[in-house]
């Protein structure tokens, strides 16, 4: 699991930031996940290392446009270029009725199926590798976060010990990966479990953004290796986070302290904390570093490898 920024700026694009747009690559079945796609966000994309044609599932927190602007042009370029077999995309009420209005008066015309699923708090999404979930967010509009679980995997098969136990290979050897108790011709019954190293604990990836702080958000992030939330406001500017519904540097650090995360990654961020200005990103930073020290700050084109766990490790760090 690959997370890659392509948008960090909030309501504007800058020289240096994007509006909202967050990738995350899985290699492993070459698809490309996003949230969220602000005007501009196929530029991002072609000047990334991301692969378009790779793009199945789009995920949309809400309807503002710094947020969606990018996703009809998206849509047209990938049928050009991407040539993709089916997206996905998820979000709120109206999203479909808003990309038929795109799609009608800009007289495009996609050349492969698109499915909106209009989405509510729970689960949206699983297969064998994923489950994602969405919860409410506190915001203008109606909003949502979305996380995403990987699920537990069964640990490496040591094919040595196998061998040592005279245990011929075949079919059998792919039940004792799984982890099964298999009863073998001359009677004997094997548990593949005792032949797998520690389970390997899924990762789950959480992404809050235009929210104030609250209890969804910290639902939502429940132990998270990482958590992605918006920190638009600098601590001193509560007054008009809460005024715009937004959330300052220290919400989005209780946010992951509450929720007991790994890593805090924050983003979406007002144009007014530039170089120069009294207060710089820098100082966002601190203050939330105040509060929860595993944090950083997203540039665009930040890329980050969500590191696999073992379930012996989870056990020692409690």
């Amino acid at each position: 699991m690959q997370i890659t920024f392509l948008g960090t700026s909030s309501g504007v694009p800058t020289r240096s930031r994007n509006v909202s747009s967050v990738a995350l690559r899985l290699p492993q079945r070459a698809e490309l996940w996003l949230f969220d796609c602000g005007e501009g966000t196929q530029h991002q994309i072609i000047r990334s290392d991301l692969k378009i044609s790779q793009l199945s599932r789009i995920f949309i927190t809400h309807m503002h446009g710094d947020h969606i602007f990018g996703l009809m042009g998206l849509l047209a370029t990938c049928g050009l270029a991407g040539n993709p077999t089916q997206i996905d995309i998820y979000g709120p009420p109206k999203l479909d009725e808003y990309l038929r209005a795109c799609s009608r008066y800009s007289h495009t015309h996609l050349s492969y199926p698109i499915n909106v699923h209009a989405v509510e708090p729970g689960v949206i999404y699983e297969d064998e590798e994923y489950i994602v979930s969405c919860g409410r967010l506190e915001h203008r509009i109606t909003d949502f976060g979305y996380r995403v679980a990987e699920k537990d995997r069964t640990g490496r098969f040591d094919i040595e010990k196998a061998k040592a136990l005279s245990i011929p290979p075949g079919r059998v050897y792919g039940q004792l990966k799984r982890g099964e108790t298999v009863t073998l011709l001359d009677g004997r019954q094997i548990n593949g479990a005792e032949l797998c190293g520690p389970t390997e604990v899924g990762r789950k990836v959480v992404y809050c953004t235009d929210t104030v702080y609250c209890d969804g958000a910290v639902e939502l992030a429940q132990d998270a290796d990482v958590l992605i939330h918006e920190a638009t406001f600098a601590h001193e500017d509560a007054d008009l986070a809460f005024q715009r519904f937004h959330s300052t540097s220290t919400m989005a650090a209780q946010v992951a302290l509450t929720a007991n995360v790994k890593r805090l990654i924050m983003t979406h961020f007002s144009p007014r904390y530039a170089p120069g200005n009294n207060l710089e990103l820098k100082d966002l930073l601190k203050e939330a570093r105040a509060i929860f020290p595993n944090t950083e700050i997203a540039y665009d084109f930040l890329s980050y490898e969500v590191p696999r766990r073992r379930e012996r490790e989870t056990v020692v760090g409690k």
